[in-house]
């Protein structure tokens, strides 16, 4: 691969992201989450190398209006329990851009984000009763934990699936990813270890980092999953 795209596919960052994680090999009760949707074949990936079972935790990004791949924050869902988390930076950008053509409303991504947040949801629920249909709930007590995404860009999805986690008292929980685009602080503060292979700051999307990043789809989840 070139420096500007290390990685072939999601299935050869997930296997250079598990060789980083070598030291969790064998540890008590480990498990490898994935984030649907592009995180899963990462993270199929990473429970091949690290011989682990594997399991998905649902999240989304909610999107501001007009940008839904511009995450003013993401929900996760955890055996019935939402998280969600905020991107005040985007909301506060997202709000001047919107008053430099219209009349100031200081309530206006307030507003926005939880309309977002109310259709993302649905699709939350949606997923988590799609992937996980007849498994019994998600309970990560006492287990060291290495939730996994194709990359972060602003961290939103990975704060969310940790803050959730973490209400579990897992014994360790790691945030992993094959890329960052330099936003790696938020699941810093939440997670015991953040293991990032490739630093890709000033990237404008995770997918520079790749030579193939085709969309995940549901059936794809599934098939890694084993769901019926």
């Amino acid at each position: 691969m070139s420096a500007s795209r290390p990685y072939r596919d999601r299935q050869d960052a997930g296997r250079a992201l598990g060789v980083e994680l070598a030291p969790y090999f064998g540890a008590p009760r480990l498990l490898v989450l994935g984030l649907p949707r592009g995180g899963v074949p990462v993270a199929n990936a990473v429970a091949g190398v690290l011989r682990s079972p594997l399991d998905i935790v649902a999240v989304r990004k909610v999107g501001v209006p007009a940008q839904p791949e511009l995450a003013a924050g993401a929900m996760a869902w955890l055996a019935g329990n939402v998280t969600t988390v905020r991107n005040e930076t985007v909301l506060a950008d997202w709000q001047r851009a919107m008053g430099s053509f219209q009349p100031q409303d200081a309530g206006a991504a307030d507003r926005a984000f939880d309309e977002a947040a109310a259709i993302s949801l649905l699709e939350l629920i949606r997923r988590d009763k799609l992937y996980r249909m007849r498994r019994p709930p998600l309970d990560v007590s006492g287990r060291t934990v290495i939730v996994v995404d194709d990359g972060l860009a602003t961290g939103s999805t990975m704060r969310a699936a940790l803050l959730a986690l973490r209400a579990q008292e897992p014994a360790r929980l790691v945030a992993a990813a094959p890329v960052s685009c330099g936003n790696a602080a938020d699941a810093a503060a939440v997670a015991d270890d953040v293991v990032i292979p490739w630093n890709g700051a000033g990237l404008s999307a995770v997918g520079q980092a790749y030579a193939v990043f085709d969309q995940t789809t549901d059936d794809e989840v599934r098939k890694i999953l084993g769901t019926p």
